[in-house]
């Protein structure tokens, strides 16, 4: 691999080092879709046995990332327009629930929270550096989709949506148009106001309804109607 790994730090877990590098590489779009990833040069990249390697990539082929072929190696997971349409209305209707859970349940301490997250969103319209406004997009949005997750107080939701916004990142970081939602925040941003308007007047219905809408309609980012 072209890019070396940051030096392992003490105290941290072989494991956990391989495994956020390799997944950041993957949600970035760094390996096409449908390439292979050499076991033999991650170990010689990060100097580890073949454990921390294959325990990484079996947690990131659970995401559904990457695919390990048995007998081969592993290889960057690859899905058809279709399957990513599927997801998208599957991950709607899941994070609809959480922001309907989030609205009878959010408490005033995170309401100030998710202000604050889609005040930094619309920071991002200002900046004139497409790559820039698009990646600073991808993480801002996490973390106001992450407040929506705390404010469900269900820990077993936020945990099944974490990997699904593994997944919705790995799709626009690798099949996406260039620069995916560079020219969009403040349509995007603009949904996040409507989402955080129902949840701060507890309106359970409403909040469901925006949150589904705004993560369907990702799919208009994907450049191939297939």
């Amino acid at each position: 691999m072209p890019e070396s790994a940051a030096p392992v730090r003490s105290g941290q877990r072989l494991g956990k080092v391989v495994l956020d590098e390799i997944k950041e590489r993957l949600l970035s779009g760094h390996y096409p879709v449908g390439s292979r990833i050499s076991i033999e040069e991650v170990k010689a990249e990060f100097g580890v046995s073949k454990q921390p390697v294959m325990d990484a990539l079996r947690r990131l082929e659970a995401i559904g990332i990457v695919e390990i072929i048995p007998q081969s190696g592993c290889r960057v997971a690859e899905y058809s327009m279709r399957e990513i349409r599927d997801f998208f209305t599957l991950f709607g209707r899941f994070e609809g629930e959480l922001a309907a859970a989030a609205a009878t349940r959010r408490t005033d301490a995170q309401l100030a929270e998710m202000d604050a997250a889609w005040r930094r969103i619309e920071d991002l319209k200002d900046l004139t550096d497409l790559r820039a406004r698009a990646r600073g997009y991808l993480s801002r949005n996490r973390d106001f989709h992450l407040v929506v997750h705390r404010m469900s107080h269900s820990r077993i939701m936020a945990a099944l949506s974490e990997r699904m916004w593994d997944l919705s990142d790995f799709f626009i970081g690798t099949q996406a148009v260039p620069r995916p939602l560079s020219d969009s925040v403040p349509g995007r941003n603009h949904d996040h106001d409507m989402i955080r308007t129902a949840i701060r007047s507890g309106n359970a219905d409403i909040a469901r309804a925006a949150m589904e809408s705004h993560i369907v309609s990702t799919v208009a980012i994907f450049d191939s109607p297939g």
